[in-house]
């Protein structure tokens, strides 16, 4: 039952990673749209903020075919970000930014981990 499990659990790894690339070049327009997007959404709330990193390792860009809503989902990036403070970074935050039709960010989501 244990090695049916853990048989289960690897290809269901396989197939997540499979429909997602790998981490993006640091050139990726949708990896681009979420950064400059979610720095700016980010700055609103707190002055402080002086940057956003990108942790390229982390990230997945898979497209979609999907809604919210009536609004079409084109994208999907998920991973971690480190958000710097006056030249300080701490530990990385998890982030999920949605694209439309022609690329337009719909929404950029951080939280802690």
């Amino acid at each position: 039952m244990k090695t049916i499990l853990m048989t289960s659990v690897a290809v269901l790894a396989f197939t997540i990673a499979a429909g997602s690339a790998p981490a993006q070049a640091p050139a990726d327009p949708a990896v681009d749209a979420c950064k400059s997007t979610g720095l700016l959404a980010l700055q609103e709330r707190s002055p402080d903020i002086t940057d956003l990193v990108m942790d390229m390792e982390s990230l997945a860009v898979t497209k979609a075919d999907t809604k919210v809503g009536d609004v079409p989902v084109k994208m999907v990036v998920l991973g971690e970000a480190y958000i710097a403070r006056k030249e300080k970074t701490g530990t990385p935050d998890r982030f999920v930014c949605l694209l439309g039709e022609k690329g337009k960010v719909l929404l950029t989501f951080f939280t802690a981990q």
